[in-house]
């Protein structure tokens, strides 16, 4: 299964299966008036997951490309039974005066301005992972939201997952025992876009897109979907995905910052495709544990494919993996059985959605699970190991400076030029 299927097959595929409503599927009382800022696939995803919460109505869509602020808006408003208002520029978005949250997906590059903005306007706002682009986009992204006040979730659902919280449940109480080290990866192969030099299609205006972010030559391997792999905007398969694991082990593990880390690796398979690695190892150093993490986006993966995905916690009474669905343990021992648990979690897309939209209509923050200051950290993490790939170098992280305390031309690394016309936020 490729990392396209795995993701729309996590998701609600119809709401009207789940719900069983007649449409327009969510037509009932509204009172939480959202905002939609980028209508793409993962966009939609989790507007219709803010729709299926309930007492809400998507009431505007912001998107570069009029093919999908058009497409959005038709289901939308055939889903709650009234039409959401288009622009083509989010700030006009955000000037709406009836406006009481925002949803922000669009690609990683427009995170930061586009979340700063909804902070000076006060409004809560969830907003995709990962974070920002570089650090220090994601440092004044903290600020912001500490300055408002506001209520913000970061999309990091598997904090929703209930094998990982089954998973934090066994090594607290011991059965692995005292943890060594900790491996995960993420192997597949990927389908890569065409990467000819071409007119970007006649409904997406590639200069918007493309925004504070250097305005490269369009191909489709940099645009809509696929961008995920360009150096440019997503930064590759680590950040985007991997992501994700290096999120949970933090949260079971209750890990802030690494202390170090170095990553080696190359584009080996997918020369002339991708410039971000298509092989990568990476090592996080947290509180004296190493974190392992590995990816290849060619051959078979693993021998038994059911370990391609997932989370190796190693400790001296056992080994503990963990996916999605799924918990092996295996303890000690050459007679030792190994026990395996299937969790499913079908809905943690929905549910990291809903507890967003309950705590802004309660003003409750602490039904949050993923706050701005564990986004950064997560984000940040990941975004190290790729500076000690550009660099081919192992970095110190000091935490009270929040700055690579050891490599001045890393250090540079944590904060992008803006591309002329653009502004980069203050910290």
């Amino acid at each position: 299964m490729n990392r396209r299927t795995f993701l729309k097959n996590s998701t609600l595929a119809t709401a009207a299966v789940a719900t069983g409503f007649p449409a327009p599927l969510f037509a009932q009382e509204k009172s939480l008036k959202i905002g939609l800022i980028g209508s793409g696939w993962y966009g939609m995803v989790i507007a219709k997951a803010a729709l299926e919460a309930g007492g809400v109505e998507v009431i505007a869509v912001a998107d570069v490309d009029s093919t999908h602020l058009s497409d959005s808006i038709r289901e939308l408003t055939s889903l709650q039974g009234s039409a959401p208002r288009g622009f083509h520029d989010y700030r006009e978005l955000l000037e709406m005066n009836n406006l009481e949250a925002v949803l922000i997906g669009t690609p990683t590059h427009w995170h930061t301005l586009q979340f700063i903005a909804a902070c000076e306007k006060r409004l809560p706002v969830y907003c995709e992972k990962p974070l920002a682009y570089d650090i220090e986009e994601g440092k004044a992204m903290v600020n912001a939201a500490r300055e408002a006040g506001n209520i913000v979730q970061i999309g990091f659902q598997r904090r929703q997952n209930k094998a990982f919280s089954k998973a934090k449940e066994i090594i607290a109480e011991g059965r692995i025992g005292s943890l060594h080290q900790i491996n995960a990866q993420i192997h597949y192969n990927p389908s890569m876009a065409e990467t000819a030099v071409q007119d970007p299609p006649a409904s997406l205006d590639w200069d918007a897109w493309c925004g504070p972010a250097p305005k490269l030559p369009y191909s489709p391997s940099k645009g809509h979907m696929a961008w995920r792999f360009e150096k440019a905007y997503g930064n590759g398969h680590l950040v985007d995905w991997g992501i994700h694991n290096i999120d949970m082990i933090r949260t079971i593990m209750g890990f802030g910052m690494p202390e170090k880390v170095e990553a080696r690796g190359g584009i080996f398979a997918l020369q002339g495709k991708t410039n971000t690695p298509d092989t990568l190892t990476a090592t996080m150093q947290f509180e004296g544990i190493p974190v392992i993490w590995h990816h290849r986006l060619w051959g078979p993966g693993e021998i038994d494919p059911q370990y391609n995905n997932g989370i190796f916690f190693h400790g001296e009474k056992g080994t503990l993996f963990v996916s999605d669905n799924r918990i092996v343990l295996k303890p000690t021992g050459h007679d030792s059985q190994q026990e395996i648990l299937e969790i499913p979690s079908p809905r943690m897309q929905e549910e990291h959605v809903a507890e967003f939209i309950q705590a802004v209509k309660t003003g409750n923050k602490k039904l949050i699970s993923c706050p701005i200051e564990e986004g950064f950290r997560s984000t940040a993490t990941v975004q190290l190991a790729m500076i000690a790939y550009d660099t081919e170098s192992t970095l110190s992280w000091d935490n009270h400076t929040e700055s690579i305390s050891n490599n001045a031309n890393a250090a540079a690394l944590m904060a992008r030029p803006y591309r002329q016309g653009y502004q980069r936020p203050r910290i």
